[in-house]
């Protein structure tokens, strides 16, 4: 089966008013959009693309986690002498990825009749916005409402960007996936080192927001000259209804949930949890999960280094296990430091899990189509709204330490559906 080339992309629909005026509806304008970015004045670049589309998955990680390095310095600014209760700082971190599930969600079906040129730009421009927004908010309602808006805009760059590098290397996907994820992991990095070279400086929230904003916008000056790859084979997308009936689709799909559940339970607390229950500074905190960052980075980079030579369903189920153990050292270890060692290692077994599935999923099923890794996704961040909330509430009826281990239970309950998928795609 082949892939459509670049420039094999259906015409624009047209309607014409009385005088002759010509008058686009929305998705006739991003289908037009679509067709001039792959007109012959602007050749396609696949490598070029590629390397801007991991600029772009380090925009989306700003929108993921410029929150966990404050939460401590939000609950002061925000909650009065008395500070914000853990469920109110874990309400928060849920709004932003409400607001990427929804951008995943509402966008899918766009990008598969309009193309992903449109969307790519405008969810840079929504991440640059919030920032700002984000910085001068004035009470925990509006900071609440700006960190909606900048998950809407990484939900869609999270939507958009995996269907698009698909594409562009439709032979070795798992080793692309791997590596556009690892960019979001080092735009972690960047977005914590921010965080904390400002809270050691004195400078605080605002300065933090204002100084990532050149990101997103330089991005979005620099997808303006790029021609974009059809997302579908040359037979056409499957429809997301299709996809729903076939059972293997739905079991990756609670697994991806499951491995988001994995990941972002421990990234969205591990600050805090540094803090609060193990006696560390503010500034290890952050710098924990700095290190939490590069070891995710460090794993997926491996994965890509490693290319086809691995079976991608064992590496994930020995990442299930290895996070399982780890989970529950970093929540009960009597060292401190040998507590914080073993929640920065979960950055490490666990990096390949939401990448991955993405991966098997998209080989199993290469015309799904933009609203198909848009379904994966919003399940992925489903799983990454759900287990912080999760760990928030638990910590607030008895403490963190049993709030973090509470993260154990997806990892185990992933295992076996992996290795079920395995099997599958070996009878497959």
């Amino acid at each position: 089966m082949r892939y459509a080339a670049a420039g094999e992309i259906a015409p624009a629909t047209v309607w014409r008013d009385s005088h002759g005026e010509t008058a686009f509806a929305f998705a006739a304008h991003a289908r037009s959009v679509r067709r001039m970015s792959s007109s012959p004045a602007s050749p396609l670049h696949p490598r070029l693309l590629t390397y801007l589309c991991y600029g772009a998955m380090m925009t989306l990680a700003i929108g993921l986690n410029l929150l966990p390095v404050f939460l401590t310095t939000l609950s002061q600014l925000y909650g009065g002498a008395d500070g914000l209760s853990k469920e109110q700082l874990g309400r928060l971190g849920a709004l932003a990825f409400s607001g990427l599930a929804a951008g995943i969600l509402l966008t899918g079906p766009l990008v598969d009749r309009g193309g992903p040129k449109f969307f790519i730009q405008l969810s840079n421009l929504m991440v640059a916005g919030s920032l700002v927004g984000l910085g001068f908010s004035h009470s925990y309602a509006v900071l609440g409402l700006w960190m909606f808006v900048l998950g809407l805009g990484a939900g869609i760059l999270d939507m958009v960007l995996s269907p698009v590098v698909s594409a562009l290397n439709p032979q070795r996907r798992a080793v692309a996936m791997n590596w556009l994820h690892s960019f979001y992991s080092v735009g972690a990095v960047v977005t914590i080192l921010v965080g904390a070279c400002a809270l050691r400086l004195g400078f605080g929230w605002r300065a933090s927001c204002l100084v990532l904003v050149p990101l997103p916008l330089g991005l979005f000056i620099a997808f303006a000259s790029q021609r974009f790859p059809s997302l579908t084979t040359e037979g056409g997308r499957v429809r997301l209804t299709a996809l729903l009936k076939r059972r293997w689709f739905l079991v990756a799909m609670v697994a991806i949930f499951l491995g988001g559940a994995t990941e972002l339970g421990m990234a969205q607390w591990l600050p805090a949890y540094a803090e609060t229950e193990l006696g560390f500074s503010q500034w290890t905190g952050s710098m924990a999960l700095l290190a939490f960052s590069v070891a995710m980075a460090l794993g997926r980079m491996a994965i890509g280094a490693l290319g086809e030579k691995t079976n991608p369903f064992h590496l994930m189920a020995w990442s299930c296990g290895l996070s399982v153990i780890l989970f529950f050292a970093g929540s009960f270890l009597p060292s401190p430091a040998g507590a914080l060692v073993a929640c920065v290692a979960v950055g490490f077994t666990g990096s390949c899990l939401w990448p991955t599935t993405l991966a098997v999923t998209a080989d199993r099923y290469p015309d799904g189509g933009a609203t198909m890794f848009g379904a994966l996704a919003a399940l992925g961040n489903a799983g990454g709204i759900f287990m912080p909330w999760l760990v928030g509430a638990i910590a607030d009826w008895r403490d963190l330490h049993w709030g973090l281990v509470i993260s154990a239970v997806a990892p185990v309950l992933m295992l076996p559906l992996v290795l079920w998928l395995g099997r599958g795609a070996e009878k497959g």
